[in-house]
């Protein structure tokens, strides 16, 4: 069958056991697979056939068949700015240990605000540790992530493009500066990860901040599945995207939503720990409450996903050290936050301050490949938090077990006030040297 650019894809859940050859189905019923998986129970497809899905429904074991949607799931305003040799050491100079002698650490408040390098101290890296950065295209040629990327086991699932190919006139990669808050390596010249040891697969879900819900549930799928049987391999994953729906959302929405569970549930018995941003607020840059219930965003709502707010300092560069101050902008409500991070703000009224509020980490596909960006949003704490769980999994012998890591994640935060488990940080600020005692 000859596909177009714009044949429609559909989103498949059915029942592994009753259904049998589910690739067999969809040939039969007028459609072209796409990926299929078995273990989780989805299946996405291509379809030129107005009635594809109602034949393929009347399958056996087949549950739904869900046309897919494209969603902007990063939001458009989480820009990055181009750190410049102004707020750049001439070279680094030798430290006291690990993370001080790279040449921009003194603008990392994020890593320290979570005590990592404590936990440095006492030898935690991630060493051994894989963790998928599901997003767009990230540059594995950093000269912070560089060697630190599984190039082999990373994949783009969008059409038509490779796993480290993005499109961005300001040179921003989005992907590229979360995997660098994850893991950009301990070499002595630019930033440090929170667990510089840890190794990236870079899973392309995204292009210039959109993409549909069957890539998203695709590459959660490759993500977890093991390496034996053809995918990642991953101990975590780590989603710094996020759409906001109304509660009273279409049937549409709905199916694909459970679908999304579906596959974040397979990734959890896999034994992967994922986590998600919990999301930017509304259109005028407000965190959302989400205990009205009025809305819900995901993937943080989705079924075993840890959902991450994000918390900044107010006039870093001025010696501010209030680095548990809920962002402006956070998604907020117990009924998607877990845990807090560092993710950065822009509340300070000069804005020769507050970029100093924001997260700096690699960032850049090109036209300068080494470069490095300030950036805000829950987009930078979710990465935080990923790596805090890097450092628990690698102190606990590489154990596929998340109900353990989200146990120690918790137990081991910083309760702040309200105390107890609350709207704003959950169960607490993360905490990595508590998290490796």
């Amino acid at each position: 069958m000859a596909l177009s650019k714009n044949t429609p894809k559909y989103v498949i859940s059915f029942s592994p056991a009753q259904a049998g050859d589910i690739s067999s189905a969809i040939t039969k019923a007028g459609g072209q697979v796409r990926r299929a998986s078995k273990g989780a129970g989805v299946a996405t497809a291509y379809s030129a056939d107005a009635d594809f899905a109602t034949r393929l429904l009347a399958s056996p074991g087949v549950r739904s068949v869900t046309r897919d949607i494209v969603v902007r799931w990063i939001d458009p305003t989480e820009r990055g700015v181009r750190a410049t040799s102004a707020t750049t050491p001439p070279k680094a100079t030798a430290g006291r240990g690990i993370g001080d002698n790279e040449g921009f650490f003194a603008y990392q408040w994020a890593p320290k605000s979570i005590h990592a390098p404590e936990a440095w101290q006492l030898g935690a890296r991630g060493t051994g540790v894989r963790v998928a950065v599901l997003d767009g295209g990230m540059n594995n040629n950093h000269l912070d992530l560089k060697g630190n990327v599984d190039v082999a086991r990373s994949t783009s699932i969008v059409d038509g493009f490779t796993f480290n190919q993005e499109v961005d006139p300001d040179g921003f990669s989005h992907a590229t500066h979360v995997g660098g808050i994850i893991a950009a390596q301990d070499n002595s010249k630019g930033t440090i990860g929170v667990a510089p040891g840890a190794t990236l697969i870079g899973v392309k879900v995204l292009h210039e901040g959109s993409g549909s819900f069957g890539d998203i549930i695709d590459g959660i799928i490759y993500a977890a599945t093991s390496i034996a049987d053809g995918g990642a391999g991953a101990h975590v994953i780590n989603m710094s995207l996020g759409a906001t729906f109304p509660s009273s959302a279409d049937v549409n929405v709905l199916a694909l939503t459970a679908v999304m569970n579906d596959a974040t549930t397979f990734a959890h018995d896999q034994g992967v720990v994922v986590i998600a941003s919990a999301g930017n607020g509304d259109r005028l840059g407000r965190g959302i409450d989400h205990d009205q219930g009025n809305d819900f965003t995901l993937p943080a709502q989705a079924a075993h996903v840890l959902g991450v707010s994000a918390t900044a300092p107010e006039g870093f560069i001025l010696g501010a050290t209030n680095f548990t101050k809920l962002a402006s902008y956070s998604n907020f409500g117990t009924s998607i936050v877990d845990l807090g991070g560092p993710g950065g703000d822009f509340d300070f009224p000069d804005p020769n301050v507050y970029v100093f509020d924001m997260v700096l980490s690699p960032g850049t596909i090109y036209p300068e490949k080494d470069g490095y960006f300030f950036a805000a949003g829950t987009s930078m704490s979710a990465p935080a938090v990923a790596g805090v769980a890097a450092l628990i999994i690698e102190k606990m012998g590489l154990v596929r077990n998340p109900g353990a890591v989200e146990t120690k994640l918790r137990s081991s935060a910083d309760d702040l006030p309200p105390i107890g488990f609350d709207k704003f940080y959950g169960s607490g600020y993360v905490n990595a040297q508590k998290a490796v005692q």
